[in-house]
């Protein structure tokens, strides 16, 4: 991180509550933590801000978690996500005006330290110690899901001993866990998805938020395919590859929540975007900021809805040839024809 950016992470931490109370009003103050719904400012208990504690390291102010997507990060992340911004340069000159510091511009790149926790570099470091998936518990998991031919390369590993750490006063466990890359256009990794398993395969880990990630998420997500002329994008993993199963050639990019999925970088030379939206308030909402910003790049938008709340759900319940002929209709027929098995 940019010397300044990291003053500026620690300003704000230093201001935690109300940098909370201008981004966050939804929210309320319980203890040392700020309580609200996400980044988003919606209603809720499931992301907490730490309001004090040290500049850096264990327990530092400032830092948020989301419990139920699995997102966090510092008070610069928190701002990114809940402006929409793509550039770290808006995220500093935000967070200046709200400490009325005066704008500058970011220093040249400099060499980089070794990678903390919860780095790209450490999300690399747990991807490549990771095993492809085909005959182990990821895999069955999958099955579990009605997904059935998901790839058994890349983006998807299986790590049998993944730790797992309820909050910063538990002792930390080891569960098998689906390990996702997450990258960028370019194809490099830049974070990673764990999603902890119950020993059976069959279901998630029975703990509080089975599912998180590390690295940087902003803009990236779980590539399924390289995408060209024409791609979809949605939030859950489980959702796209339920897509894929009767869109194989289709590429797609799983974002992992509605925030980050408002946030999805489009590649160059992208004509057409299917967005498969999940069917609630925050699905709705990601969709139409998507959509708003593929327009404006002269991208053709097409949404893909499905019947229940969710495609996963839908291949589940209703099966694939149900799946199959509710995504036909919906699909540009030229799409149809190149892309539906």
């Amino acid at each position: 991180m940019p010397s300044q950016a990291a003053d500026l992470v620690r300003r704000l931490a230093r201001n935690a509550e109300a940098v909370c109370r201008h981004y966050l009003s939804n929210g309320r103050r319980e203890g040392r933590y700020w309580l609200v719904g996400d980044v988003a400012n919606t209603k809720g208990r499931s992301l907490f801000v730490r309001l004090s504690g040290p500049d850096h390291g264990k327990g530092a102010a400032g830092k948020w978690t989301d419990a139920e997507s699995g997102q966090h990060g510092d008070l610069l992340d928190l701002i990114a996500l809940n402006r929409g911004f793509h550039r770290l340069r808006d995220t500093l000159d935000e967070a200046r005006m709200l400490l009325a510091l005066p704008p500058d511009a970011l220093p040249p790149r400099q060499d980089r330290l070794p990678a903390p926790r919860g780095s790209p570099g450490s999300a690399r470091r747990l991807y490549a110690m990771s095993r492809p998936i085909a005959d182990t518990l990821a895999q069955t998991y999958l099955h579990s899901r009605g997904i059935t031919a998901a790839s058994l390369g890349e983006p998807l590993r299986f790590y049998p001993h993944c730790y797992y750490r309820p909050d910063e006063h538990s002792p930390t466990e080891t569960w098998p866990a689906l390990i996702a890359a997450v990258t960028d256009l370019g194809g490099t990794i830049t974070g990673a998805h764990r999603t902890w398993l119950d020993p059976s395969g069959r279901d998630k880990a029975p703990v509080d938020s089975p599912r998180r990630a590390l690295g940087h998420l902003l803009g990236h997500g779980v590539r399924f395919g390289v995408a060209d002329d024409v791609m979809a994008a949605g939030e859950g993993i489980e959702t796209m590859l339920s897509l894929r199963m009767i869109l194989p050639a289709l590429p797609m990019v799983a974002a992992l929540s509605a925030n980050h999925l408002a946030a999805r970088l489009l590649p160059a030379g992208l004509r057409r975007l299917y967005v498969a939206r999940d069917a609630d308030r925050a699905g709705d909402a990601a969709m139409a900021s998507l959509c708003h910003r593929a327009e404006a790049d002269g991208i053709e938008r097409l949404v893909l809805s499905p019947g229940l709340d969710d495609f996963n759900e839908d291949l589940r319940r209703l099966g694939i040839d149900a799946l199959r002929a509710a995504v036909r209709q919906q699909l540009d027929p030229r799409d149809a024809a190149r892309f539906l098995a």
